[in-house]
């Protein structure tokens, strides 16, 4: 079972990425670890290696805001990295979007229907809740009449189909990982998210791969490109709205193409 507990969650985020930094230029001599050492890390972020190390070995210390702040600077992290490191150390980032209040999700699920290409709604677990007839017919195996698991993870990492439908299954299976780990910082101890990443892990070595590389994006858009079964080659451009009122749901838009910038290359 993987790790639930946010301090810890949080000690192997902050040391996963310590170690991918490249080493300092004054540094001479061999290194016996990656990236940089803590106290090369407390140096840069202003603060006590004590402090470091009892954070990585997920102990009950206090993070400051100001603190989070400059090792946030120190790691070079990237926006989607930097929430995460705010989401699980329990803080506000000051330079973060403001709180939603207000839970709309009822009167989401008729937006996908309002789209004349695929369109789905993915709830804070990426599993769909309302898709469109468009969806339904390019997503076999996950959307269609026939498919038994509306998870957008389990499709891609468990259904043969996925690797079959999506032309750059492995680089988008990657970052799909990586997308999902950004929301999940924000809930760490959620319940339905841990057991999906629970089965997740049981059940597939790529998956598990990437989880333990603690990469963090923010879901982006873009060429996404099929091979459907009944129609052949296939590419879309995809667009991904936050509902501002519910950010645990996400309208997924996909505007079809001639062909992509990949094809031509």
């Amino acid at each position: 079972m993987s790790e639930t507990n946010p301090r810890r969650i949080l000690g192997a985020f902050i040391r996963a990425h310590r170690e991918q930094l490249p080493a300092p230029v004054k540094t001479l001599g061999r290194r016996r670890t990656p990236g940089w050492r803590r106290e090369e890390l407390a140096d840069a972020a202003g603060v006590s290696i004590t402090w470091i190390t009892w954070l990585e070995q997920g102990r009950d210390v206090t993070a400051s805001v100001t603190a989070l702040t400059r090792l946030a600077d120190a790691l070079s992290l990237t926006p989607a990295e930097r929430a995460s490191l705010f989401d699980l150390a329990g803080k506000r980032d000051p330079s973060g979007p403001a709180e939603p209040q207000t839970n709309l999700l009822p009167e989401l699920l008729n937006l996908p229907s309002r789209f004349v290409g695929p369109a789905y709604l993915l709830d804070r677990t990426w599993t769909a809740r309302a898709w469109n007839a468009e969806a339904a017919e390019l997503f076999t195996g996950w959307l269609d009449r026939e498919a038994q698991e509306r998870n957008l993870l389990q499709f891609v990492f468990l259904n043969p189909n996925a690797q079959r439908l999506i032309a750059d299954w492995s680089e988008r299976a990657r970052r799909l990982v990586a997308e999902f780990r950004a929301d999940y910082s924000r809930h760490p101890q959620d319940v339905a998210m841990q057991s999906l990443i629970d089965e997740l892990l049981a059940k597939s070595p790529l998956f598990t791969q990437h989880w333990r590389e603690q990469a963090v994006l923010n879901r982006e858009g873009g060429e996404r490109r099929f091979n459907h079964p009944a129609h052949g080659k296939q590419c879309f451009l995809q667009t991904t709205l936050l509902i501002a009122l519910q950010p645990g749901c996400k309208l997924v838009c996909l505007a079809a193409v001639d062909e992509c910038a990949a094809s031509k290359a």
